[in-house]
């Protein structure tokens, strides 16, 4: 039975992923800080994995919860770019510091496997669309510079150890477990929770912003894959995990104001530092390279997300 460990597993990616790699006969080891992470996100499966409370900038506990395993998938970070605007150095140390010392403990007894969790927003503010992985990157926050760094140590260890890495950029994931409550909430469990509240959800812009969103299942999928691929295509490249279909911002609450029978219009605030207009990703690499084709599209997306709110209401 092969062995992964989850950095961040007790986070909303991480938590997800935990439980359908144990669906599909996995055994977990899960470590996190609890920094942003719950441990209620682990409560359903919680006899079934190995939990390590710790911080992923702690060589000592990385190689504790990295014991036994056969490859790991590497989810924790410090989120959010109003947060990394607010607090570059945290977000730096967190991120930067984090991920090398997770490769570095890899290195060191012998897992070759890594996989790393990317970000869209490396493309910046580049009109090109849809986004494509041959784009230079382009950070326009101190979150995304963070994640330019950490993809760019996981080539450095594919190309000087012979490590098999893969960073998976990430478009807008939401789905279950997406906590709604805030400063640095996401749009879509944002506006979800306003809505079951009877409140008017706020929008930072015109709402005309496009974005692939991407259902939780999509990028557990692909973590799979990642982690089970050949080896010769494990190399550090980045590859772009989406749906190839973007929705407008303003185009969601239609759409939430319908499925939840109510009829709420937003406020609209001024755009927020760091955020960017339109974002579409290319699948081609992902899918050349792992495997990668979306599992559930937006709309679908959408209502498992709607029915686990209200389920937790």
């Amino acid at each position: 039975m092969p062995h992964y460990l989850i950095t961040g597993g007790a986070g909303f990616i991480g938590s997800n992923l935990a439980r359908y790699l144990l669906d599909r006969g996995q055994k977990v080891t899960v470590l996190d800080n609890l920094a942003t992470g719950h441990l209620h996100n682990l409560q359903s499966f919680r006899d079934q994995i190995e939990f390590i409370e710790g911080d992923i900038r702690d060589a000592d506990t990385v190689a504790k919860a990295m014991a036994g395993c056969d490859g790991i998938s590497h989810q924790a970070a410090l989120g959010s770019v109003p947060r990394s605007i607010n607090d570059p150095l945290a977000t730096h140390d967190v991120n930067v510091n984090g991920t090398i010392t997770v490769l570095n403990v890899a290195r060191k007894m012998g897992i070759k496997r890594v996989v790393l969790a990317a970000s869209s927003s490396v493309y910046g503010r580049q009109e090109v669309s849809p986004k494509h992985e041959g784009l230079v990157t382009q950070p326009i926050s101190p979150y995304a510079a963070s994640k330019v760094s950490c993809e760019a140590y996981a080539q450095g260890f594919a190309a000087a150890y012979g490590m098999e890495t893969v960073c998976l950029r990430y478009f807008n994931v939401f789905g279950p477990q997406q906590d709604p409550n805030g400063a640095y909430a996401a749009a879509i469990p944002r506006f979800v929770s306003a809505l079951l509240a009877g409140e008017r959800p706020t929008i930072y812009g015109d709402g005309t912003q496009s974005r692939d969103f991407c259902y939780i299942e999509n990028v557990c999928h692909a973590n799979l894959l990642a982690l089970t691929a050949p080896g010769d295509n494990c190399d550090g490249l980045p590859m772009n995990i989406a749906c190839n279909q973007k929705v407008s911002l303003n185009e969601i609450l239609v759409k939430l104001n319908a499925l939840l029978e109510t009829d709420l219009q937003p406020i609209y605030d001024p755009p927020r530092t760091g955020d960017i207009k339109h974002s579409l990703a290319a699948l081609d690499r992902a899918k050349a390279m792992i495997g990668y084709e979306p599992q559930v599209f937006f709309e679908e997306g959408l209502e498992r997300a709607i029915a686990w709110y209200r389920q937790s209401q």
